[in-house]
């Protein structure tokens, strides 16, 4: 796990894969310090909210965000605003977290 996450892919994540674990959880979130564990419904997310100098700048963003979703298969829910785009990553498949949040979060800082 010493290989930074932004230059790692995102494996196939079927129904039952494991769920990133409570020993994993602080290791990862400290690879990506601006990222925020959200509970939503039960289930575990990773959300941060970035911010633009106006719409244009967020939805070009936003645009990066979708393109790296289709490349990693793996894609979040994305609120576009004035001024600011929200991520959350979470896995679908398995109700939480997965190493794939961690990756395609990583990623998405370096999309900026």
């Amino acid at each position: 796990m010493t290989e930074q996450l932004s230059v790692q892919k995102c494996e196939a994540c079927q129904v039952g894969a494991p769920q990133v674990s409570d020993e994993e959880l602080p290791v990862l979130l400290a690879q990506i310090p601006d990222w925020i564990p959200e509970v939503r419904d039960g289930v575990m997310m990773l959300e941060r909210e970035y911010k633009f100098k106006n719409y244009k700048l967020s939805w070009a963003f936003a645009n990066k965000v979708s393109a790296l979703a289709e490349e990693e298969f793996h894609h979040p829910a994305i609120l576009l605003e004035w001024g600011k785009v929200k991520i959350t990553w979470w896995t679908h498949a398995i109700k939480g977290l997965h190493r794939n949040d961690f990756i395609c979060a990583a990623k998405t800082d370096k999309l900026l």
